[in-house]
């Protein structure tokens, strides 16, 4: 339901954190498109435009995960461009890059890959960011087996959506992801089609989020049987009122995440299906102008506790581009409002 790239003191203490809101709104180009909509809301609610936090016990604790949502969701809207350039800044500060790809001996694997992913999404190189090279950093996280490991004296927190993007963005490279990785992922598919968040576990339980993900990566790296068995799988999942489901809670996040892995795999119909209801949850001209825009978890009263990572993911859903075709090139400043009559 959500990119569980969480901080990892939060991980090891299973903190319950709660999404800070930030700025008020400010004058905004209009638009009629729900997807810049959502993206203008989005980039509002970062903090001094160009960070998420997350509070626990009234202290705020930096969110580069949620933070380079949001940069994907500009890029997939063409939007906000400013406020995607002001958090990669913010990203390259010595301290926020090591406390999210980790220091010392720590390394951590899906978030490099995620920051990897960013930097070229923003056009940069991420050999060269902020001091370290992110390329070589990954790729030293690659197993004897293919997968892609934390190395941490925490554990290891890696999963289906560190070997998806750490082939996305690997494959952006000169070298281009190894065989050995793609072929891991590709083996950790269920007997259903889907793929599991973990892998390893006594019984092999497909993930909406994760097929998502690898679907996308394994188109990327043209392993179309191994990507079109997941997208029959998330087809077959679909609820008939287009939504996908988490935990068997209909959301807007793994909505827009099926969506968009739909869309790169042709699955036109299902698409649109999926597009349809992740609109159902946004707020519309009905709402106030301070929540225009956004994008709800699930069905029900507007949450802010869980809008800022709901629209993020969910905006996803309402472009037209890949994860592996994601490219800022040419996108707009500004944090465009809902037009309304």
């Amino acid at each position: 339901m959500s990119h569980r790239l969480l901080p990892r003191a939060a991980l090891i203490g299973g903190l319950a954190l709660a999404v800070l809101a930030a700025t008020p709104v400010a004058a905004s180009p209009p638009t009629v498109d729900r997807g810049e909509a959502a993206a203008g809301w989005l980039a509002r609610q970062m903090v001094d435009g160009e960070r998420f936090e997350t509070v626990f016990d009234g202290v705020a604790y930096p969110d580069q995960g949620l933070t380079l949502d949001a940069v994907f969701a500009f890029a997939a809207t063409g939007t906000a461009d400013d406020h995607a350039d002001r958090a990669l800044d913010w990203l390259a500060e010595p301290g926020v890059t090591g406390g999210y790809v980790g220091e010392g001996t720590e390394s951590y694997a899906g978030a490099t890959a995620k920051l990897s992913l960013a930097v070229q999404v923003r056009g940069g190189d991420p050999s060269t960011f902020a001091g370290l090279d992110l390329e070589a950093r990954l790729r030293a996280l690659e197993t004897a087996t293919g997968r892609f490991s934390d190395a941490s004296a925490w554990g290891d927190y890696s999963n289906a959506f560190s070997q998806s993007l750490a082939i996305l963005t690997l494959d952006r490279t000169t070298t281009g992801a190894p065989s050995t990785a793609v072929g891991f992922l590709a083996g950790s598919r269920c007997a259903d089609g889907g793929y599991p968040l973990l892998f390893g576990e006594s019984t092999c339980t497909s993930s909406v989020d994760a097929t998502a993900y690898a679907v996308q990566a394994l188109l990327a790296v043209g392993r179309w049987p191994d990507a079109g068995a997941g997208l029959r799988w998330l087809a077959s999942v679909q609820s008939p009122n287009g939504s996908f489901s988490d935990l068997g809670v209909e959301n807007a996040n793994s909505t827009g995440l099926a969506a968009q892995a739909l869309l790169a795999g042709g699955r036109l119909g299902a698409a649109i299906k999926a597009r349809q209801f992740v609109k159902t949850l946004q707020i519309d001209c009905t709402g106030t102008i301070a929540t225009r825009g956004a994008i709800n978890l699930k069905a029900g009263p507007f949450d802010p506790s869980t809008a800022n990572r709901a629209t993020a993911q969910a905006v996803l859903g309402l472009g037209t581009t890949s994860l592996a075709d994601l490219d800022a090139d040419g996108s707009a400043t500004g944090d465009p409002l809902l037009y309304c009559h």
